[in-house]
C-alpha cells in the first residue's frame, strides 16, 4: 500500500524542482516614452540676416565681431582661395555694406590667388579708444584640385590691418613674420598668419598673435622702421591678449600660464596660473583646447571659457608680476554634454557676463545640437540658462533651394540650420561669435549659410 504522504511529498518535490528551474515569464514591456511635443526650454527668437555671400566662399567666418564706436556692428569675413573682407551692418538700416577689401588694402592681386590668398580675418575685432577697429589676415585651406594636382601656391604670411570708421579709411600696418623673416626657422614652409590683434593706443604698441605657431609679437608705432618685435613666448592656441589696469599686456602661454609684458619695464615675466592651488593646466586636463576671455570694466578682473569645457573662470590680473596669478571655477555654464564654445564670451555695460555654449540634444525634443545663451551676474554669483537661440525669420534663406556654386563650380554649404519638432529653426553648428551691444542687443553670428543673429532683450 503505497503510503500517501510519501506521494504528495514526491509530487510536491517535482512540482517545486520545475517551478524553480523553469524561466520567468516574459516581463511586460515597458511602454514607449511619450514624445516631448513642446520644447522644454525657452527659446530665444533672434532675428537672421545673411552676410553678403560675394564675402565668402563657404559661407563661413570666424571670431571676427564685435561694435564699432558708431554703435555699427563690424564682421570679418572668409573667401578661401580668394581674398576676405570687413562687413559693417548698421542696425538702424538693417543694411550690410563692405568697408575692407584685405587684398585691396595690402595691394595684392584681386583675382584668386588659391592658398596664397589672405582669405581669413579670424581674429577678435578690436576698437580702441580712438574707435579704429583692429583685424588680422590670415591663410584658408588648399582647394581639392590644388592638394590632387600638388601645385600649392605658398603663403607668405598675414597682415595687420585698421579701419576708421570716422573717416572711413583702412590702412595696412604690416606682416608680423612673413616667409622671407629671418627670424623664420630653416624649414618653414610659409608665413605666419595674424590670429589675435589688441592695440595700446596710448603707448602706441599694438600685440600681435601668429598663427600657425602662436608668436607673441609687439609693434611700437613710434618706430614702426624696427618692425614686428618677437616677444620670446609661445602662446595658447588661438589666444587673445588682455591689456589690463596697468598697461600690461597678457596673455596665456602653451602650458597655461600668464605671461606679461609690462611697457613701463619693457620686460616679459611668466607666472603660474592657479585654481585652489592647483595648475590650471592640470584642473582643466590635456583635451582643454582654445581659451577665450575678456577683460571687466575694473581692468582686473578676466572671465575665461575654453572651447570644450562647461566651465566660466575668473582669472584675477591685478597681482605683481613674480606671483602667482589666481583662478577661481564659477561652475558650469549649462548641464549638457560634448559643449563647444568658441568666440562667444562678452560683457555687458552692466558687468554680467554673456557667453553661447552648445551642447547634444538630449532632451528628447529634436535632435542634433542646442545652443544655449548664458549669462553670469558677479553682483549675485548666479549663473543662468537663458534659453536656446532661434531664429524667428526662417525666410531670410531659402534651405529648399539647391546650394548655389562659387566662381569655381564649387558648392556652397547650407546645412548650418536644422528644425525642431514644433518646426522652430535654430543653429545646428556653431556660434562663432557674440557680443553684447551697448543697448543691450545681442548679437551672434553662425554658420552655413554664414548669419548675423540680432537678439534684442
Amino acid at each position: 500500500m503505497t503510503n500517501s504522504f510519501t506521494i504528495s511529498l514526491s509530487t510536491a518535490l517535482v512540482l517545486f524542482t520545475a517551478t524553480a528551474f523553469a524561466a520567468p515569464p516574459p516581463a511586460s514591456p515597458k511602454p514607449a516614452a511619450a514624445p516631448v511635443t513642446v520644447a522644454p526650454f525657452p527659446y530665444l527668437a533672434a532675428k537672421a540676416y545673411r552676410i553678403p555671400p560675394e564675402t565668402t566662399t563657404e559661407e563661413s567666418g570666424y571670431f571676427s565681431l564685435c561694435e564699432g564706436r558708431n554703435g555699427k556692428i563690424y564682421i570679418g569675413t572668409a573667401a578661401y582661395g580668394r581674398n576676405s573682407y570687413l562687413v559693417e551692418f548698421d542696425p538702424a538700416t538693417e543694411a550690410m555694406r563692405i568697408v575692407l577689401d584685405t587684398h585691396k588694402v595690402i595691394g595684392l592681386p584681386l583675382e584668386p590667388t588659391g592658398y596664397a590668398a589672405q582669405a581669413k580675418l579670424h581674429t577678435r575685432n578690436f576698437v580702441g579708444p580712438s574707435g579704429r577697429i583692429y583685424v588680422g589676415s590670415k591663410q584658408g585651406y588648399p582647394s581639392a584640385a590644388e592638394k590632387k594636382s600638388g601645385q600649392i601656391p605658398t603663403y607668405r604670411g598675414g597682415y595687420v590691418l585698421t579701419y576708421d570708421p570716422a573717416s572711413g579709411k583702412a590702412e595696412n600696418l604690416g606682416a608680423p613674420m612673413l616667409l622671407s623673416d629671418p627670424r623664420q626657422p630653416a624649414d618653414a614652409k610659409e608665413g605666419e598668419g595674424v590670429i589675435d590683434v589688441v592695440a595700446n593706443e596710448a603707448r602706441g604698441l599694438i600685440y600681435v598673435v601668429t598663427c600657425e605657431h602662436q608668436r607673441w609679437m609687439l609693434l611700437d608705432t613710434r618706430h614702426p622702421e624696427k618692425g614686428y618685435r618677437d616677444l620670446g613666448h609661445i602662446l595658447r592656441d588661438q589666444p587673445n591678449t588682455l591689456i589690463d589696469q596697468h598697461g600690461r599686456a597678457t596673455a596665456i602661454t602653451k602650458d597655461y600660464r600668464i605671461a606679461r609684458h609690462d611697457p613701463a619695464t619693457d620686460q616679459v615675466t611668466v607666472d603660474d596660473l592657479l585654481v585652489d592651488g592647483k595648475a590650471f593646466a592640470a584642473v582643466v586636463g590635456p583635451k582643454a583646447v582654445h581659451p577665450d576671455w575678456r577683460l571687466a570694466a575694473d581692468g582686473r578682473t578676466a572671465y575665461l571659457q575654453l572651447l570644450n569645457d562647461l566651465r566660466l573662470f575668473t582669472v584675477d590680473l591685478g597681482g605683481r608680476a613674480g606671483q602667482a596669478v589666481v583662478a577661481r571655477s564659477l561652475g558650469d555654464r549649462v548641464a549638457g554634454t560634448h559643449p563647444d564654445s568658441r568666440g562667444s564670451i562678452s560683457i555687458g555695460l552692466d558687468g554680467r557676463v554673456y557667453s553661447a555654449v552648445r551642447v547634444n540634444n538630449e532632451t528628447g525634443f529634436g535632435k542634433g545640437y542646442l545652443h544655449h545663451l548664458v549669462r553670469y551676474d558677479p553682483k549675485t554669483s548666479q549663473m543662468a540658462d537663458l534659453g536656446v537661440l532661434t531664429v524667428k525669420n526662417p525666410e531670410f534663406f531659402d534651405f529648399k533651394a539647391p546650394p548655389a556654386s562659387n566662381p569655381d563650380g564649387s558648392k556652397r554649404p547650407i546645412h548650418g540650420f536644422h528644425r525642431l519638432p514644433d518646426d522652430t529653426l535654430t543653429p545646428l553648428h556653431v556660434i562663432m561669435a557674440l557680443i553684447v551691444a551697448r543697448d543691450g542687443t545681442i548679437y551672434a553670428t553662425t554658420i552655413y549659410p554664414f548669419t548675423l543673429l540680432r537678439l534684442t532683450r
